[in-house]
C-alpha cells in the first residue's frame, strides 16, 4: 500500500437490513475492550439504545465511550460529520459508518470518492453486509436493497445461523452466491465474529479478494468434459482470458483475467469510459493489474461512476504478473466488457 494510502484511516461502511443484527455489532464495537478507538456514525441514536454507563462525556452530536470509541449521529451530511471527526485530537484506528437498513450504501460509499477533504484523509476500506439468515431469502424477492447490499459487499456477516436448518443455510449461502460470489463470508449467531474480520480489513488492497477466489468458481471450467454430443461449439466458452459470470436474476458478477501486460494509455481511458457509459449498471468494480514496462502493481477500485486507483507497491520475485478485474452489477454488456478489455493488451 502506498504511504499516502496508508497513513489515511480506513472507513467500514456498515450495512444490513432491519434487525439483521447490525446493532448488536455496532455496540459491541463501542462496549468491548478491544483496545482500537473506533469512530462510529450511525443514523439515529434511537436505533442503537446505547448503554448510559458505557458513555463519559456527550456533546450534541458526539458520544464518547469508556473504552475510547466514540459514537455520533448523522443528522445533517456525512461529509460535514467526516470533516469533524477528521479534526478532532488524537486519530482514530478506524471508523465506521452505518447506513439506514433501507438504504442503498452507494451514496454512503460514494462520499469516500467524491469529497477532496474526506478522500485525502480517509479511505473506503471495506462494505460490511449484516444478512439475517432466516429471513435473507425473502428479503430478496420483496426489497432491491437487500440485493443491493449483498452484491455490494466485500464481506458477508450472515447471521441468525441457528434459526436455520442446515438445507435452508446452503440455500441462502447459493443466493449469496449467485449475487456476489467475491465476499468473504462469515456464518455467526448474535453477530459474533471477530472484529478483525469485519474491520480494517485492508479490502483496498484486494489480494484477498482476487488472489483466493473461490473454489466454486473453477467449476464451469469442466462441466462440459464429459459431453459426448456434437454441439461442442454450443457449450464452448473462451477461458483463454479466464472469464467468468455468475448471476442471480438481474444481478451479475464478471471476472476478467489476462497474464499478458495491458497498456495503460489504452486501458485507462476504456475503463474510465466504461464506468461512465454503464456506471448506472455496475455497481462495484475493482482490480489489480500489471501495467506494460511497471513494476509496480496498479490497483483500483469503483463504486458506480467513481473510480479510484493508485499504484500500491512492486511486483513481487516469483509473483504471477497478471491482471484481475471484477465487475458486479446488473444487465452488464459482457461481450463489450471482454472485448474492450481484450483490446488492452499489448499485442
Amino acid at each position: 500500500m502506498s504511504e499516502a494510502t496508508a497513513s489515511k484511516i480506513p472507513v467500514t461502511v456498515l450495512t444490513g437490513y432491519l434487525g439483521a443484527g447490525k446493532t448488536t455489532l455496532l455496540n459491541r464495537i463501542l462496549s468491548e475492550n478491544h483496545g482500537k478507538k473506533y469512530a462510529v456514525i450511525v443514523n439515529e441514536f434511537g436505533e442503537i439504545g446505547i448503554d448510559n454507563d458505557l458513555i463519559i462525556g456527550a456533546d450534541e452530536e458526539v458520544f464518547e465511550m469508556n473504552n475510547g470509541c466514540i459514537c455520533c449521529t448523522v443528522r445533517g451530511d456525512l461529509v460535514r460529520i467526516m470533516d469533524g471527526l477528521m479534526k478532532r485530537k488524537g486519530k482514530f484506528d478506524a471508523i465506521i459508518v452505518e447506513t439506514t437498513g433501507l438504504a442503498d450504501p452507494a451514496p454512503v460509499a460514494q462520499t469516500f470518492f467524491v469529497d477532496e477533504d474526506v478522500q485525502k484523509n480517509a479511505r473506503l476500506d471495506a462494505v460490511v453486509t449484516v444478512a439475517d439468515a432466516k429471513w435473507l431469502s425473502d428479503r430478496l424477492k420483496d426489497a432491491p436493497e437487500a440485493k443491493n447490499q449483498i452484491a455490494f459487499a466485500d464481506v458477508i456477516v450472515l447471521n441468525k445461523t441457528d434459526l436455520v436448518t442446515k438445507p435452508e443455510l446452503a440455500e441462502v449461502e447459493a443466493r449469496i452466491r449467485g449475487i456476489n460470489p467475491y465476499a468473504k463470508l462469515h456464518r455467526t449467531e448474535r453477530c459474533s465474529v471477530a472484529l478483525a474480520d469485519v474491520l480494517d480489513r485492508g479490502a483496498f488492497d484486494l489480494d484477498r479478494i482476487l488472489d483466493i477466489e473461490p473454489d466454486f468458481l473453477e467449476a464451469d471450467d469442466h462441466d462440459h468434459d464429459h459431453d459426448h454430443h456434437h454441439h461442442h461449439d454450443h457449450h464452448h466458452h473462451d477461458h483463454s482470458h479466464g472469464l467468468k459470470h455468475y448471476h442471480d436474476e438481474d444481478m451479475q458478477s464478471l471476472s476478467l483475467k489476462t497474464d499478458k501486460p495491458l497498456d495503460p494509455n489504452v486501458f485507462m481511458p476504456w475503463l474510465q469510459n466504461l464506468v461512465q457509459v454503464e456506471g448506472g449498471k455496475i455497481l462495484r468494480s475493482k482490480g489489480i493489474l500489471a501495467f506494460h514496462d511497471d513494476d509496480d502493481r496498479y490497483v483500483f477500485q469503483g463504486v458506480h461512476m467513481m473510480l479510484e486507483g493508485n499504484h500500491q507497491r512492486k511486483w513481487k520475485e516469483g509473483e504471477p504478473r497478471e491482471s484481475r478485474l471484477v465487475f458486479i452489477g446488473r444487465e452488464l454488456p459482457e461481450k463489450a466488457i471482454r472485448e474492450g478489455f481484450e483490446s488492452c493488451i499489448v499485442s
